[in-house]
């Protein structure tokens, strides 16, 4: 049965949508502002690109007033806490954080100024570091009747994934599967997405991790199926369709929950993982 898009209401909510400015991001972020979210922040690093998101949800809705565009750069983890910070002090509140922003390289090793390569950092490091400096902000904004979520954008590609933390930042050069180093990353955010459950487990906040389908990076006009696909995410987030029994940690191909790859469930790498990033994070003076 086809989802009213009109059906949500987010008059409530204060939500972060990162990677808003191209492909499924920037539908997100126009369909989002549809459903008059109290405010919607979201992150750009090109402000051309940003500017013409704005005026792209400015031509689709009449809900922009609450629509905000800041500048954070998740290429660099000094703009990640700046915007953390600003973000803190200013709104103070935060309901949904949607991490979607994503880097996919074939057959590269690209170096950040953090001197970090760059799709560990984009796809896993500075987003996990985003949720972390927020989690205490999330944790005072939400309650059983405005429940808080996370969703971290995956892919199918996690499913070629591995976790060798001798190669996290590819120091022994690119892979030979041209698919390999991004699934890796890809695989990290379903693991984060588990132990960010277990983290705050009884606090209100459901967290997962999604895969959205093959999508083109540049999308015009949405069509009528993957308008009413973006909706039940939506909707998945807004809690109307996932408690946080049934949904926290898990993953979701296309809406549908299941078994990720079994990597995801060893909580020896998860674990180790969690904390090899957090030292990272701390090596770099940034938590």
């Amino acid at each position: 049965m086809p989802v009213k898009l009109d059906e949500l209401d987010l008059s409530k909510y204060v939500i972060i949508l990162t990677g808003s400015t191209d492909g499924i991001g920037k539908e997100m972020a126009r369909i989002l502002a549809g459903f008059n979210p109290k405010r919607l922040v979201l992150p750009a690093r090109n402000k051309e690109k940003a500017n013409n998101l704005l005026e792209y949800i400015k031509s689709s809705n009449e809900h922009v007033n609450n629509v905000e565009i800041w500048e954070m750069d998740l290429g660099d983890l000094q703009s990640v806490k700046n915007f953390a910070n600003k973000f803190i002090k200013e709104v103070g509140e935060l309901h949904i954080l949607i991490n979607n922003a994503g880097v996919g390289l074939q057959g590269q090793v690209i170096k950040t100024k953090d001197n970090l390569e760059i799709q560990f950092q984009v796809n896993h490091l500075a987003q996990f570091l985003l949720a972390l400096l927020l989690l205490d902000t999330m944790k005072k904004s939400v309650s059983a009747e405005l429940p808080g979520k996370i969703a971290l954008l995956s892919s199918n590609v996690h499913r070629v994934g591995e976790i060798d933390f001798d190669n996290l930042n590819l120091e022994k050069g690119a892979y030979w599967n041209p698919l390999k180093s991004y699934g890796n990353t890809k695989l990290m955010n379903v693991i984060i997405a588990k132990e960010l459950s277990r983290l705050v487990q009884n606090e209100n906040i459901t967290t997962y991790s999604i895969h959205p389908g093959i999508i083109q990076t540049n999308i015009g006009h949405l069509n009528g199926a993957f308008a009413n696909f973006l909706a039940k995410i939506f909707i998945k987030l807004s809690g109307s369709e996932i408690s946080a029994e049934q949904g926290t940690g898990k993953y979701y191909n296309e809406g549908i929950e299941e078994e990720p790859n079994t990597i995801a469930n060893d909580q020896e790498i998860a674990k180790k993982l969690w904390d090899v990033s957090k030292q990272i994070l701390k090596d770099h003076e940034m938590i």
